[in-house]
C-alpha cells in the first residue's frame, strides 16, 4: 500500500488532481447558481433543489469527459495553449452535458446559468492544471539564479526564433538568458516576443552585444538566403561573441527546430553565396546509365565527383587514383550509400600508358572525368619535372586512350593558376588544356576544361592548414597580408563542373563565377574568432612571405579569352586561344624527353611552349642558385671520387708491387736453389 500511494507517483497525483476536480465541479455548480440569483432569496429556494438533485451526475459526466479527453495523464509541467484548449472542450462538453441532462429530467435553470457554468468551470480547471506549470517556472528561476547565465541575442523574431526563445527559457538545462530579439522588419521594432523586446535590425547588433555584455548570438532565420546569412554573420563576427546559426529551411518545414539543431558557424557560413542551382535533367542524360571514369577518384574533387555521379544512377562508375587509400576510402562510403551501384576501384597512374589505355579498352567509358594531377604549388617548384612528368603527360596520355577507344565526353578538371601562371603547376595545367583543344580538333570526343579556384576544405588547402596549426598552438602563416583567392565549396565546384560537361560540345574552357574573392588574412581571422581565439592573444598571425611561383591575385581568365555566357548563370565560356597544333605537339614531344632526362632547364621549356607564364625573376635566380648548387654539390663529390680512386689506386699499385718482389725473391731463390 505505502508504494501505491507514493506521494511522487502519477497515480497519487492523478487521485489528489480528481479530487480537487471533484470539489471545482461542486463548487462551481452551486456558485454559477448563487452569482446569478443571489439578490433573490425566492429564486434560489426554488433552483437550488435541482442543482442537488444532479451535482452527482454531473460530478460522474465530468470526470468521465476529463479522463477521456487525457486531462489526467498529461505533463503539467510543460503545459501550453494546445493544453488550455483542451481543458477549455472538456469544459464546454460537460457544460452542454449538463444542460441536456438538466432538460431531459425536467430541472428547470435560469438561461445564464449553463455560461457561468462554465466560466467557472475553465478558470477554476485551468489553475489547478497550469499551477503545475507555474511552480515548475518558479522551481527553473530558482535554479538558474545559482548558476551564471550567459547573456544571448537571437536574431529573428519569426516562428524560428519564436521556438528558440520559447526553449531557453523553459528548459532547466540551458543557461542562456535572452537578453534582446533583432529583426530587419521595422513594423517589428519595440514590440515583446515572450516577454523579450524586439530592439531593432542587423544595425543594432554590435550596439546591444556591447551594451548587454552578450556572450552567445544565435541566428534562428532558416528562410533567409545565403548571401543574406554571409552578410548577418559578418556583422554578429565583429563582435566577440560565440555565434550559431540553424541549418535551413528544410528544418522549419519539418517543424525540427530547437536548441538542439543549433550548430556552430562555420567558414563556409561567412564566405556563403547563393545556392548554387544545377539543370538536373541535362546532367542525368550524360551521366545517368552511362559508364563514367574518373581520375584521380580519390582526391577532393575526384571523390566528390564520384558521389555526385553515383547519385546520378550510372551504369558503371570506375575509380582510378595511385593512393590506394585514398581510392579505400570513397569506395567503402559509395558501398555503403549506394549498394546496387556497379563500381570498380583501380589503383594505376596516368602517366602509365599501358594502364591507362588497358583501363579504357576494357571498360569503355562513356565520360571521363580526368581530375588525376599534382597541385601544390610550392613542392612542384621544386620538382617541376614531376609536374610536367604528371599533369601533362599523364593528361596527354589520358586524352589520347579515350580518342583511342571513341569515349563521348572527355572533363579536365583546370585551375586559375592556368591563366598568366607564375609557376610551373600552373603552366602545366595551361598546357593540359592546350592538349584537350588539341585532342578536339581532330578527335570525334568532346574534350572540354572546366576553370575554377581554390575549394575549401581540400586537401592542401588554407581551412586544414589553419586548423593544424591552431591545434598546434600557433601562430598561424598567411603568405601576404595582401593575398586574395576565391573560393567555392567542393560539392558547389563539382555540381558545375558536372553542369559544365552537359554543355560541352568540344574545345570548351568552361570558367566558373568564384563570388568575391577573399583576402586570406581575413580568412585567417575569422577562423581564429570562430575557433574560440582571441586574435593577439590567444593566437597570433605570422606573415611569412609569398612562396616561390605565388601570385597576390589568381586570375580565371585571359585578356584575349573572353566571356560568352551559358544556361547557368554561374558558368561562362572561355574562347579558346587560336595556337599551331602541329607545332606544339612536336614541342611536347621535346617536353617530354626534357623531362624525363631529368633536364634542370625544364620551366625555360615550358615557358617557350607557354607564352603567358613568365617565371619570376626572384624564382628564376632561386632556380640557378640551386642548380649552381647542385653542380657544386656534383663537382665536389666527383672530387671526392676522383681522390677515392686515386688513393685505392695507389694502394692496389703498393700492394701489387709488394706482391711482385716476393715472386721475384721466391723465383730468385729458387734459381738459387
Amino acid at each position: 500500500m505505502g508504494s501505491f500511494f507514493t506521494l511522487k507517483s502519477s497515480r497519487t497525483r492523478m487521485i489528489a488532481l480528481s479530487v480537487v476536480d471533484v470539489i471545482m465541479i461542486v463548487a462551481s455548480s452551486y456558485l454559477a447558481l448563487f452569482l446569478r440569483v443571489m439578490d433573490d432569496v425566492r429564486e434560489l429556494r426554488l433552483y437550488l433543489p435541482g442543482i442537488h438533485k444532479y451535482v452527482l451526475i454531473n460530478v460522474v459526466t465530468t470526470l468521465v469527459i476529463f479522463l477521456v479527453l487525457n486531462l489526467y495523464n498529461r505533463v503539467w509541467s510543460y503545459a501550453s495553449a494546445h493544453e488550455a484548449i483542451s481543458v477549455i472542450g472538456a469544459c464546454l462538453l460537460s457544460t452542454a452535458l449538463q444542460a441536456l441532462g438538466m432538460t431531459l429530467i425536467s430541472i428547470g435553470e435560469p438561461r445564464s446559468y449553463p455560461i457561468i457554468y462554465f466560466l467557472l468551470l475553465t478558470m477554476t480547471t485551468l489553475i489547478t492544471r497550469f499551477s503545475y506549470r507555474m511552480l515548475h517556472i518558479m522551481e527553473q528561476g530558482m535554479a538558474r539564479s545559482k548558476r551564471r547565465e550567459r547573456n544571448t541575442i537571437v536574431i529573428g523574431a519569426g516562428e524560428a526564433g519564436s521556438m528558440i526563445i520559447t526553449e531557453l527559457k523553459t528548459s532547466r538545462y540551458l543557461n542562456q538568458r535572452v537578453v534582446c530579439v533583432i529583426d530587419d522588419n521595422p513594423s517589428k521594432k519595440g514590440k515583446y516576443l515572450h516577454g523579450i523586446k524586439i530592439v531593432g535590425g542587423r544595425d543594432v547588433i554590435e550596439e546591444y552585444a556591447k551594451k548587454y555584455n552578450v556572450k552567445e548570438i544565435i541566428l534562428a532565420i532558416p528562410s533567409a538566403s545565403t548571401k543574406e546569412t554571409r552578410d548577418i554573420l559578418r556583422i554578429c563576427n565583429r563582435t566577440e561573441c560565440k555565434l550559431k546559426v540553424l541549418p535551413g529551411m528544410y528544418q522549419l518545414i519539418n517543424e525540427d527546430i530547437g536548441v538542439s539543431k543549433l550548430r556552430e558557424v562555420s567558414i563556409d557560413d561567412l564566405l556563403g553565396r547563393d545556392t548554387i542551382e544545377i539543370d538536373m535533367e541535362s546532367v542525368g542524360e550524360y551521366v545517368h546509365n552511362k559508364c563514367v571514369l574518373v581520375t584521380g577518384g580519390g582526391g577532393s574533387i575526384g571523390s566528390e565527383l564520384c558521389r555526385q555521379i553515383a547519385a546520378h544512377q550510372p551504369r558503371q562508375l570506375i575509380i582510378f587514383d595511385i593512393y590506394e587509400n585514398n581510392a579505400y576510402d570513397i569506395q567503402q562510403e559509395l558501398k555503403r550509400r549506394y549498394p546496387g551501384l556497379r563500381l570498380e576501384t583501380l589503383i594505376g597512374s596516368v602517366r602509365n600508358t599501358k594502364r591507362i589505355e588497358g583501363v579504357m579498352e576494357r571498360y569503355r567509358p562513356d565520360v571521363v572525368f580526368h581530375a588525376a594531377a599534382h597541385k601544390h604549388v610550392p613542392l612542384m617548384e621544386d620538382s617541376p619535372n614531376e609536374a610536367i612528368k604528371n599533369n601533362v603527360l599523364g593528361t596527354y596520355k589520358t586524352a589520347r586512350a579515350a580518342d583511342k577507344f571513341h569515349v563521348k565526353k572527355f572533363v579536365l578538371i583546370s585551375t586559375d593558376k592556368a591563366v598568366n601562371p607564375t609557376n610551373i603547376m600552373g603552366a602545366s595545367k595551361r598546357l593540359c588544356e592546350m592538349i584537350i583543344q588539341t585532342f578536339s580538333r581532330y578527335s570525334s570526343t568532346e574534350y572540354v576544361a572546366v576553370r575554377f579556384g581554390n575549394v575549401l576544405g581540400s586537401n592542401g588547402s588554407v581551412i586544414p592548414l589553419f586548423k593544424k596549426q591552431m591545434e598546434a598552438g600557433g601562430p598561424v602563416t598567411v603568405t601576404h597580408p595582401d593575398i586574395i583567392r576565391y573560393f567555392m565549396t567542393i560539392p558547389e565546384a563539382v555540381s558545375l563542373v558536372l553542369q559544365a560537361g552537359a554543355y560541352a560540345r568540344g574545345g570548351e574552357i568552361f570558367v566558373l563565377d568564384m563570388g568575391e574573392p577573399v583576402r586570406i588574412a581575413d580568412l585567417a581571422k575569422n577562423l581564429i574568432r570562430l575557433s574560440g581565439y582571441t586574435l593577439g592573444v590567444d593566437m597570433e598571425i605570422k606573415y611569412t612571405g609569398l612562396r616561390p611561383g605565388e601570385k597576390l591575385q589568381e586570375e580565371l581568365l585571359m585578356a584575349d579569352e573572353g566571356l560568352k555566357k551559358t544556361n547557368n548563370n554561374l558558368i561562362f565560356i572561355g574562347k579558346p586561344l587560336e595556337f599551331d597544333e602541329v607545332h606544339f605537339l612536336s614541342q611536347l614531344r621535346e617536353l617530354e624527353e626534357a623531362a624525363s632526362d631529368e633536364e634542370c632547364d625544364i620551366k625555360e621549356i615550358v615557358s617557350r611552349i607557354v607564352p603567358t607564364y613568365h617565371i619570376r625573376p626572384e624564382d628564376k635566380k632561386r632556380d640557378e642558385e640551386a642548380f649552381e648548387k647542385l653542380i657544386s654539390l656534383g663537382k665536389a663529390s666527383h672530387e671526392r671520387l676522383v681522390v677515392e680512386v686515386d688513393e685505392a689506386g695507389k694502394s692496389d699499385g703498393a700492394d701489387k708491387g709488394e706482391a711482385e718482389d716476393k715472386t721475384e725473391e721466391t723465383e730468385g731463390g729458387s734459381e738459387d736453389e
